[in-house]
């Protein structure tokens, strides 16, 4: 899979350097899978939380933070939509970012 944008991750982990070390695992894994669909997301990791309008959430760090992506699967690009604490998270209209 292609990851539109990568620097999204590292300004992040730049301010929560505990977030680093997931976040660069769910990078390599992501970048190194071939997802066709939200089934294959599931597989991998069951707490991911797949929504409307292509969009995934997965629990970063224990829950601490939340990764909000968008996926085309035809095309294999996922492109992060958001990136912040589960507080900053609860103030976003997920499905629409």
């Amino acid at each position: 899979m292609r990851i539109i944008k990568r620097k999204t991750l590292k300004d992040f982990w730049n301010i929560y350097p505990n977030a680093e070390s997931p976040l660069k695992s769910w990078f390599y894994e992501a970048k190194n899978s071939d997802w066709k669909s939200p089934a294959d997301i599931k597989e991998k990791y069951r707490n991911a939380s797949i929504l409307k309008n292509q969009r995934v959430v997965f629990n970063i760090r224990g829950n601490s933070y939340r990764l909000v992506v968008k996926i085309e699967y035809s095309l294999g690009i996922i492109f992060i939509r958001f990136l912040g604490t589960h507080k900053e998270y609860d103030k976003i209209n997920v499905e629409e970012i």
